[in-house]
């Protein structure tokens, strides 16, 4: 059985129902800031493959560096996205 907060009983073993997660927010924003770097760099290496081959004419190559291009936008969005999603989801956590 659960102990309620007001029962008086203290109990290790459920210490973590009694109080919000600590670092939280930093977790958060750490996440953020990865998976946009991740995605910005995944852009400009795909950009310069793409941009390299269609110069020298290696049109197998160009197809990957558009492709990677799409993907990284994709992702990039995604990770905003993705973000938003987990703060709104900590939000209600929060609130139950």
């Amino acid at each position: 059985m659960v102990p309620l907060i007001g029962s008086g009983r203290r109990d290790r073993r459920y210490w973590w129902r009694l109080r919000p997660l600590p670092y939280l927010a930093v977790a958060k924003l750490k996440l953020g800031i990865v998976l946009r770097l991740v995605a910005v760099l995944m852009l400009i290496v795909s950009a310069l493959v793409w941009a390299i081959a269609s110069a020298h004419r290696n049109y197998s190559t160009a197809r990957k560096g558009r492709v990677g291009v799409l993907v990284s936008v994709g992702a990039a969005a995604l990770a905003g996205a993705g973000v938003a999603w987990m703060n709104w989801l900590i939000n209600v956590g929060q609130q139950l």
